[in-house]
């Protein structure tokens, strides 16, 4: 029998809903909550000509650097790439479109998008080359760029625990964008460590409500480069 709102399925299920030249947003600063199980299936999986979202290009080794090493990812929107080599090969080789926003920037967009408004106004880079293309409006004498919020196809976020309807909960520093990027695109498929049944998780700890996230994948802590990188295993 289906469960009501049941959002939990395999990985493989999850990410293959994305198709070749999908933007997907990713979760993570570093190391810290990127959800590295649903990257690499994504790798094992294939898809191709990607938009990636993410506050960092990873290095080259693991993460959407793998993504990027593999020539899967046309379209970069990020605010540093300095600890991959061959993202920044690619993009002075013409291989790789690099989009760099400061990272506070870069945040409001993706929140604007998640608040459903068009973006905003901000006063950072006017007259520098941040602010090259766009838009400017004069308010009461004081001249504004307009950001427009960055939407994307689908979030790959990493949380410590969910449950079956897609609650999460954030452990630490893992926090950081996942939330963000969990409002701002059309679907979301989290990974978590653990995954409980309705009611397991205390209503007041939950970071991203249910209803932001589409689907749900358990990643085992024990064997997954996820809990290496996390929990020292």
């Amino acid at each position: 029998m289906t469960r009501l709102n049941e959002k939990h399925i395999a990985i493989e299920a999850a990410i293959a809903q994305i198709k070749d030249g999908a933007s997907i947003m990713v979760g993570g600063f570093g190391s810290p909550g990127t959800p590295f199980a649903l990257l690499d299936e994504l790798l094992e999986q294939g898809q191709k000509h990607l938009t990636l979202i993410k506050n960092d290009a990873n290095e080259s080794d693991i993460g959407i650097g793998k993504l990027i090493s593999a020539g899967r990812v046309e379209h970069l929107i990020t605010s540093h790439i300095g600890l991959n080599r061959v993202a920044i090969e690619q993009m002075n080789a013409g291989r790789l479109a690099v989009e760099i926003h400061p990272q506070g920037l870069l945040a409001e967009k993706i929140r604007c998008a998640g608040a459903g408004h068009y973006g905003f106004l901000t006063d950072i880079g006017i007259g520098t080359e941040i602010g090259e293309g766009r838009q400017e409006v004069d308010c009461d004498g004081k001249i504004w760029a307009i950001e427009p919020a960055i939407h994307a196809d689908f979030a790959l976020v990493h949380a410590d625990l969910a449950d079956r309807y897609g609650n999460l909960v954030y452990r630490g520093t893992a926090i950081n964008f996942n939330p963000l990027m969990a409002m701002a695109a059309e679907r979301v498929i989290a990974q978590a460590f653990q995954v409980k049944e309705p009611g397991g998780l205390v209503p007041e700890h939950i970071h991203t409500p249910c209803a932001f996230v589409s689907q749900v994948v358990e990643v085992n802590p024990a064997t997954s480069e996820q809990g290496r990188r996390e929990h020292g295993n």
